[in-house]
């Protein structure tokens, strides 16, 4: 469990943490994968999201699985990118939040991902936490604290039990 003064120093920051849906680079999984990569080599990510008409999320597009199927492909030559789908290469989404509120999970989540899709209680894209914006709010937190609260270390605690 998060300490709670620490929740309350990584919300602090009256701006949200969450980068909305509007402004978040995707594609379809009718886009071709030639489109796709464009998009990524123009956004400079490593995935974007994968949603449909209606913005589902349905899963993520990386320039790996591009490659991955590229190299599937005889004769791989960029120019077949036009010939598959994203959905050819799509990958499933692992984890995902519907609150932006539950820190200790997207925390859990930062370990292994770049970002954490939010989605509302329809499954319909609202936008991403990035691991970029969790340490900004660390970044605050490190160099904060003590403006907030005074810090002083407990006792070392003997192994008998004695301080």
């Amino acid at each position: 469990m998060i300490d709670p003064a620490v929740e309350q120093l990584l919300r602090n920051d009256p701006k949200s943490y969450v980068i909305p849906a509007a402004v978040v680079a995707n594609v379809t999984a009718t886009n071709t994968l030639e489109h796709a990569f464009m998009v990524l080599s123009k956004v400079g990510y490593s995935r974007i999201p994968v949603l449909d008409p209606d913005d589902h999320l349905q899963g993520m597009i990386s320039l790996a699985a591009i490659t991955d199927k590229l190299l599937h492909v005889p004769g791989a030559a960029v120019e077949q990118l036009s010939q598959y789908t994203v959905a050819d290469a799509m990958l499933p989404v692992t984890h995902w939040v519907d609150d932006p509120a539950k820190l200790e999970t997207i925390l859990s989540y930062m370990v292994d991902e770049p970002f954490i899709p939010l989605l509302n209680q329809d499954n319909v894209f609202q936008g991403i936490i990035t691991r970029r914006e969790i340490l900004k709010r660390v970044n605050y937190l490190a160099h904060n604290l003590d403006d907030h609260y005074v810090v002083t270390p407990r006792e070392k605690v003997i192994e008998n039990g004695d301080h």
